[in-house]
């Protein structure tokens, strides 16, 4: 249901792309627009679009940026009533399935986008409808999930970032001795319990686990992941109090102030933290190994992407725009002004904390749920986060919330099924 702002500005929306530039073509130029939830970063696209106009000067690309929260009900609304942007930003794996099914979006290829060829397999799988294995998005940004620490206040209660597990359990305590909160996480925000399961479970399971779990040789019921979820349990002391009512932005002022050591977050965190505290020290870590000497996993995933309305009158300078896009130039500019790392093969990386979260990505496992059990109803976050909310208040036990998930995804995963 839209209220009543959000009818205005789904109106509006539909009234923006209902000629799609119709006003720039009668003057001789094309205009085509920009759909995207992102609204933070409208000066960088600004910067970015400008540099692609200077290249294409019969071409002018408008910025649309719409209430995230509103963004995917007025996108299938206005592509249902074959309007919408030009050019689209949509979301990656089961956030792309609905509008790429429609038939809403236009397939990509090497003939349209030979530009394809610049990116790594599993960005063009996270953009991939399954059904027909044809690619409909250019991946936008690979984001990394791990550890947050701010060297400021370790550095001034003399302790050392961990490494393992019993390291994360030493420094918690002392941490907390000297009354300051070691992790910031709460667990009021349903996604955000996700990220944290799976910043400190990965490197507990195992770089293999997860194409166990694909292959059907093991399930959210595994032994192995219900320990994994009970190490969860040893961290509740080290949260704020009263961490099952703090949320997402709480968390991210208890970190960004100093009154918490650490936050398991995501690199998309990076230029939203600096813009909130310019001057803070932090750094991105990978999570503490189960042991000296096991590798330290981080948790990588793709965030979105391009894609061109399947009902544009502008395609062809759409494509022109999602392949300015998939270049490198773009890719070195994208990185440098939106402080996210993009996909593109040889991208360069210029911001040292940017390059130390590129490099942990070579040692990664996959965002499992977000990478392969968001396809379907119920998916695969919506059970975890539920069940991770309720184990960490007491009301359900690592045990029980694994089975709810296998019990869940085996709706619709046959390898659950046996």
């Amino acid at each position: 249901m839209v209220n009543r702002i959000g009818r205005r500005t789904l109106a509006a929306g539909l009234a923006a792309g209902a000629a799609f530039g119709g006003s720039a073509r009668a003057q001789g130029r094309s205009e085509i627009t920009f759909w995207t939830w992102r609204q933070e970063d409208r000066a960088a696209y600004t910067e970015l679009f400008a540099e692609f106009m200077k290249a294409n000067p019969g071409i002018t690309v408008k910025f649309e940026a719409f209430a995230v929260e509103q963004y995917a009900t007025i996108l299938s609304t206005a592509l249902a009533a074959g309007k919408g942007g030009d050019v689209i930003h949509t979301r990656a794996y089961g956030g792309l399935e609905q509008f790429a099914r429609a038939g809403y979006l236009l397939p990509l290829d090497n003939n349209n986008v030979p530009e394809l060829a610049n990116l790594p397999d599993d960005a063009k799988a996270s953009l991939t409808l399954r059904s027909d294995g044809k690619v409909y998005s250019y991946a936008f940004a690979s984001q990394t999930l791990g550890l947050f620490v701010n060297n400021a206040v370790f550095r001034q209660h003399g302790v050392q970032p961990p490494t393992t597990w019993a390291e994360l359990i030493e420094v918690s305590k002392a941490l907390k001795a000297k009354n300051v909160v070691p992790i910031a996480n709460g667990m009021a925000t349903a996604w955000m319990c996700e990220v944290f399961t799976s910043v400190f479970t990965n490197p507990l399971l195992g770089p293999g686990f997860v194409d166990e779990i694909l292959a059907g040789r093991a399930t959210f019921s595994d032994p192995r992941y219900v320990a994994a979820l009970g190490r969860l349990l040893e961290l509740r002391e080290f949260l704020p109090p009263g961490f099952t009512g703090i949320d997402y932005p709480t968390a991210q002022q208890l970190f960004l102030s100093g009154r918490a050591a650490m936050f398991a977050g995501g690199s998309f965190e990076i230029a939203n933290f600096r813009k909130q505290n310019p001057r803070i020290d932090m750094s991105f870590i990978a999570p503490p190994a189960p042991a000296a000497g096991a590798p330290r996993l981080v948790s990588k995933f793709y965030d979105g992407g391009y894609a061109v309305n399947a009902k544009s009158t502008n395609q062809a300078d759409a494509l022109k725009l999602v392949r300015f896009m998939g270049t490198k130039a773009f890719g070195d500019r994208f990185s440098a002004l939106l402080g996210n790392i993009s996909p593109i093969k040889g991208v360069t990386i210029t911001d040292p904390l940017l390059a130390e979260v590129a490099k942990l990505n070579e040692t990664s496992a996959p965002y499992i749920m977000a990478v392969h059990f968001r396809f379907e109803s119920p998916t695969g976050s919506e059970l975890l986060q539920s069940g991770i909310q309720r184990m960490m208040a007491g009301s359900m036990t690592p045990a029980e919330v694994g089975a709810s998930i296998t019990q869940g995804i085996a709706r619709y995963f046959k390898p659950f099924q046996k």
